[in-house]
C-alpha cells in the first residue's frame, strides 16, 4: 500500500462536488489536506460570495482554526471530487514538532497568502475596474508560465469576476481593450499571453493618473 493511501486510510475522508466543508464564521479546530480534487476557497463581502482561490492537489486549508483558535475567518465547498486529509489539534501538533521540513513548508504557504491577501486588498482599493483587471493581470505574471514571446497566464473571466468583484462583461470589456492595444493577445493553445509587463505596469500608472487627476 502506498504512503498516500495509508494516510488516507488514516485521516481521509471523501468529499463530493458541492459539499460545504466548512463555513464563515463556524466553529472547527481541524484542518484539511488535499490528495486529490479542488476546493474554493471563499469570503463575504457586501452578502456576497466571493471567491479568493481555487486549491488543488498537495494544498492544505482550515489551518487558522487550529493556529488562533478562532471561527473560519472563509469557506470552503468542495469543486471536483476530493479526498482530504482531515487533520486534528493533536496530529498537527506533532507534525510540526516531528518535522522541521513540514513547519518550513507551511510558513512559505502563509507568507504567499498573506501577499496575495495585501494585493487583495490594493485591488479592492482601486475605483476604476480598468485599473483593478490590469493591476490583477500585472500581479498573475509571477505565475504565469514563461513561452516564446512573454508570459502565459490563465484567465477565467467568470472566476475573475467572483475574485475581484467586477462583473463578467466588465472583464471582458478591458480585455479587449487590452487586445486592441497589443498589450495582450490570445495563445493558441488556451490563456493569454502578456508581451511586456513592463508595458502593462506603465498603462496600470497611466490609468491610476487618470483616476487620479482626471482627464486633462
Amino acid at each position: 500500500m502506498a504512503d498516500s493511501d495509508k494516510l488516507f486510510e488514516r485521516f481521509g475522508k471523501e468529499f463530493s462536488p458541492g459539499t460545504v466543508v466548512f463555513k464563515e464564521g463556524d466553529v472547527g479546530n481541524e484542518m484539511y489536506v488535499i490528495q486529490s480534487g479542488k476546493v474554493n476557497i471563499t469570503k463575504k463581502a457586501r452578502d456576497q460570495e466571493k471567491l479568493l482561490v481555487t486549491l488543488g492537489p498537495g494544498a492544505f486549508f482550515g489551518e487558522m482554526a487550529i493556529i488562533n483558535n478562532k471561527p473560519r475567518s472563509a469557506g470552503a465547498v468542495v469543486v471536483e471530487i476530493a479526498r482530504l486529509l482531515v487533520i486534528g489539534p493533536k496530529t498537527f501538533d506533532a507534525m510540526i514538532r516531528g518535522n522541521a521540513e513540514i513547519a518550513v513548508r507551511m510558513i512559505k504557504i502563509l507568507a504567499q497568502r498573506l501577499q496575495e491577501a495585501d494585493e487583495q486588498i490594493e485591488n479592492l482599493m482601486l475605483k476604476d475596474h480598468n485599473s483593478r483587471v490590469v493591476h490583477f493581470l500585472t500581479n498573475l505574471v509571477s505565475k504565469g508560465q514563461s513561452v516564446p514571446g512573454g508570459t502565459l497566464v490563465d484567465v477565467d473571466p467568470k472566476a475573475l469576476s467572483q475574485k475581484i468583484g467586477i462583473e463578467v462583461a466588465q472583464i471582458d470589456e478591458v480585455l479587449d481593450k487590452l487586445l486592441k492595444a497589443k498589450l495582450i493577445r490570445r495563445h493558441a493553445e488556451g490563456g493569454l499571453l502578456i508581451h511586456e509587463v513592463n508595458r502593462l505596469r506603465e498603462f496600470l500608472e497611466f490609468l491610476e493618473m487618470k483616476e487620479k487627476f482626471g482627464d486633462i
